[in-house]
């Protein structure tokens, strides 16, 4: 019996060594993050084939939204109204940035993008590259992404992309400061925009 209340003991011991310790773990990961800007480092290519990095996203607050030029409703309609919210609350184009990073590489060349981007705005710039990097840099920044085929029966033929519609904004550090919902109020979207700059 005695022995069997050491084993307890020591077993009590180590238990409450290991919960201190996951819970300093985890109080240094929570401060890293927090320190850390939003997303993960990337490398890749905008729409004039230039290099371009997680660096880009920081010196002033930026807007991104991920999408596609095959999207037949979602994208242009957001490109479009943030580029109206962009004219708006910085006419001089000196203090905000917005990125349109597509998550269907395949087809986007920067070529493409570029020409589809500069149809609706000169104040997005789209960023594309190779398949494997654009896709990492996308799960990287959290966002949802799938490959939906447009007949079922040939997984192998045509397709769209269901995705994230949010525009994500991000402080003049990189560090996340919330979204743009899909379809949100002019106003709302106009006043987050504001205090973005703002800071």
């Amino acid at each position: 019996m005695k022995n069997f209340r050491i084993i307890l003991w020591a077993a009590a011991g180590l238990l409450a060594a290991l919960l201190g310790w996951l819970t300093f773990e985890m109080s240094a990961n929570r401060q890293e993050i927090a320190t850390k800007a939003f997303g993960v480092p990337f490398s890749l290519v905008d729409q004039n084939g230039k290099p371009i990095t997680e660096a880009a996203f920081k010196g002033k607050p930026t807007a991104l939204f991920f999408g596609f030029t095959h999207c037949p409703e979602v994208c242009p309609t957001t490109l479009f109204e943030l580029n109206g919210l962009l004219t708006k609350v910085d006419p001089d184009g000196t203090k905000l940035q917005a990125y349109f990073i597509t998550i269907d590489p395949e087809r986007d060349t920067p070529a493409i993008l570029g020409q589809y981007v500069s149809n609706v705005s000169s104040r997005i710039t789209g960023i594309s590259g190779p398949p494997d990097k654009v896709l990492e840099m996308a799960k990287g920044f959290r966002v949802y992404y799938r490959k939906v085929p447009v007949d079922e029966k040939n997984p192998t033929g045509d397709y769209t992309m269901d995705h994230t519609a949010s525009v994500f904004l991000l402080d003049k550090d990189g560090d996340f400061k919330g979204t743009i919902a899909y379809q949100e109020t002019t106003d709302t979207a106009e006043q987050k925009l504001k205090n973005l700059i703002a800071g």
